[in-house]
């Protein structure tokens, strides 16, 4: 290879990474999906969000850049039906996501998991876990014909690790982490499935747990510089991985 073919083909790669991408992110309403969707859009990028509060959808529109690029739904991830009404809607209107961000999660308050009410713990683990599970049975049979794709599963460093008073949630995490693991080998060449711990951030989960000390830890807006191009340079190299921000 010349000097010359090698600086095209380097250019080409390096073109290919910038391009535009179609990235699907779930809870868009707030806290860390809301800022990485504002943030990809203003990359240029279009981006497929879905959360259960439809005034939030509404204003995260207008803040988007180049609104009518973008398609915002409202979705229950813990709901199978409601993924798959989803996912044949971005069929229909020809959205195949290349990134998916499966960011949608929720804690339970502080609390010693036998005083846990047994709704409270279901709900962390519908959403977290099964909500994850959801988006995956409907949407990568529509991202293999592409032979390519990207799958951040929001995990935690609580999912590597474990703290009182949030057992639910680490548990929850936990569960991330495996599914993330055993999902990247079954994907075919091209693929990568990751689980993403975003680090400490200043969130309303976190403020549930940690009080007014989280206001000492950055904001949404502040790690979505970062997380969005951590999660746009992504390759099939990363499959299986466990990464953080």
């Amino acid at each position: 290879m010349t000097a010359a073919s090698f600086s095209a083909s380097n250019t080409a790669a390096v073109a290919a990474a910038a391009a535009a991408k179609t990235v699907l992110i779930t809870g868009v309403s707030k806290g860390l999906g809301r800022a990485l969707a504002v943030e990809l859009s203003k990359r240029g990028h279009t981006v497929i969000g879905c959360s259960r509060a439809q005034e939030k959808l509404n204003s995260l529109q207008s803040e988007l850049s180049s609104p009518d690029r973008h398609l915002l739904l409202k979705v229950d991830v813990r709901s199978d039906n409601s993924v798959k009404e989803l996912a044949r809607v971005m069929m229909e209107k020809k959205f195949v996501p290349d990134i998916i961000v499966n960011n949608a999660g929720t804690i339970n308050k502080n609390n010693r998991i036998w005083e846990v009410p047994v709704e409270e713990f279901d709900t962390v683990i519908d959403t977290n876990v099964k909500g994850i599970a959801n988006v995956l049975r409907h949407f990568i049979p529509l991202m293999l014909p592409k032979s390519r794709g990207i799958i951040v599963n929001m995990s935690s460093g609580w999912g590597r690790s474990g703290a009182a008073l949030v057992a639910p949630y680490c548990a929850s995490k936990w569960a991330v982490e495996g599914l993330s693991r055993a999902v990247a080998k079954e994907m075919p060449d091209g693929f990568a499935v990751v689980a993403l711990s975003p680090g400490v951030i200043n969130t309303e989960m976190l403020q549930s747990c940690f009080g007014n000390s989280a206001s000492g830890y950055q904001t949404p807006d502040t790690w979505s510089l970062k997380a969005a191009t951590m999660i746009l340079n992504l390759t099939a190299a990363d499959n299986g991985a466990s990464l953080t921000v």
